[in-house]
């Protein structure tokens, strides 16, 4: 299995569709953590870009991320990638706590996707971690 983050500075960026990068994690079937890889986002908004037939060509499964409009959530689900929501903090940390099931969507999407000037920060809309 494979795991995808929005990644800034080492950590959920709150933004899905302009973060900079994402970091992709291989987990075996012992729910370990096997690699662990760098991939630089394309330009432009999530929602417009080729990114989940990228990832999903990467082998990619799960999607932890921050806040997301609906475009973006609804074509990483056309492309069988499971996406939680509201995840924040550090990477490592994160997968970590998804392969204990301590994680749980938060079932929220970011209303104001085409207001780039807004803030991310949704407070209490965090994954359950």
């Amino acid at each position: 299995m494979k795991i995808a983050i929005p990644t800034r500075n080492n950590v959920v960026d709150g933004h899905f569709g302009h973060c900079e990068f994402y970091t992709i994690y291989t987990i075996d079937n012992n729910k370990n953590i096997t690699n662990k890889e760098i991939m630089e986002s394309p330009q432009g908004c999530g929602c417009k870009s080729n990114i989940a037939g990228v990832l999903k060509q990467d082998g990619v499964s799960i999607m932890l991320a921050g806040n997301m409009g609906e475009g973006a959530f609804q074509m990483l689900n056309r492309f069988g990638i499971d996406v939680v929501r509201g995840c924040n903090g550090d990477t490592d940390k994160l997968v970590k706590e998804y392969l204990e099931d301590k994680i749980i969507d938060n079932g929220v999407l970011c209303a104001h996707h085409h207001n780039h000037d807004h803030d991310h920060n949704h407070e209490g809309h965090q994954c359950n971690h």
